[in-house]
């Protein structure tokens, strides 16, 4: 496959990449990392009249301490922030799910600002930045804004970004004392794109939750917090309360419910996009309580 003729341009400033929008619009693509605008475009999927690449922009790479988080720069590599000891520190959500992002070769390449812009429903960053209540900073022709995640994804491969628009930075607030984070996901296999993915957050003070947020991806149109939608018949901050109060009695009940609505999401998710629901393998609820779900507990609990 071979993608559609394009003119290329590289830019070495926002200003630049700005300027090239306002002047082509809706003809104009960014380039980032490339990791999946390169097989959109060899598939033909888009067909841009001219590509505006990022990569000399080094305005754009960076991981500061900001404002009580951290601030990363759209054009930094997802391989950096995933080393970086100071996210792990701050950010731990961060740091656990981007090993689930492709190969260590795709996150090499592939940049944060790239994801996010790109607002897969499958993939892990978007649902990171909304269960994580992260900040984007759009730059335009206009200036900057910022939106909170919830209000930059729109749907499905659509943000809130304009034709005129780049993404230039995220930030992420820091983990408070008493947090505790995890990253669950079901793939076919490791490397893939998520059916189902799980990003959690608690904060305790004392033995009260403060907060809980659980943001899904992969069985939805687009990242979802789903601490203010309905899971097995309660809330996250409920869930989280009772299997902090009841203890281990009540693990197995929670879990099974997590694991349902995982499922029915996932499954939904096979059947609407894929054509063929026989492909998904759902875990055994007690597998997972003995496993993986024993680690997302851990995290939770600081």
């Amino acid at each position: 496959m071979k993608p559609p003729a394009f003119e290329y341009v590289a830019v070495a400033s926002t200003e630049e990449a700005v300027a090239q929008l306002a002047a082509h619009g809706d003809d104009a693509r960014l380039l980032a990392g490339g990791q999946s605008l390169m097989p959109i475009l060899n598939m033909r999927l888009a067909t841009p009249g001219r590509l505006v690449d990022l990569n000399r922009v080094r305005t754009l790479s960076y991981i500061v301490e900001r404002a009580g988080g951290v601030a990363i720069g759209a054009m930094t590599r997802q391989r950096t922030v995933e080393r970086s000891e100071f996210v792990a520190a701050a950010v731990p959500l961060l740091a656990e799910a981007l090993p689930w992002v492709g190969h260590t070769a795709i996150r090499n390449r592939g940049t944060i600002g790239g994801s996010l812009a790109h607002a897969d429903p499958a993939a892990e960053l978007p649902a990171v930045a909304v269960c994580l209540d992260a900040r984007l900073t759009l730059r335009g022709p206009a200036g900057e804004r910022t939106l909170a995640a919830r209000e930059f994804f729109r749907g499905y491969l659509t943000t809130a970004l304009a034709p005129t628009e780049l993404l230039a930075e995220v930030w992420f607030p820091s983990a408070l004392p008493g947090t505790g984070a995890a990253w669950i996901e079901f793939a076919r296999r490791y490397g893939d794109y998520a059916l189902v993915g799980v990003a959690a957050v608690v904060t305790l003070e004392g033995s009260t939750v403060r907060r809980a947020s659980l943001a899904v991806t992969g069985g939805v149109h687009t990242a979802l917090d789903v601490i203010r939608a309905t899971m097995a018949g309660a809330d996250a901050t409920q869930m989280v309360s009772a299997l902090l109060k009841n203890g281990p009695s009540h693990i197995k009940t929670v879990l099974a419910d997590l694991v349902v609505w995982m499922q029915k999401q996932a499954w939904t998710s096979l059947s609407t996009m894929r054509g063929n629901m026989n492909l998904l393998k759902v875990p055994d609820p007690e597998a997972y309580q003995r496993s993986n779900y024993m680690l997302m507990l851990q995290g939770w609990r600081g």
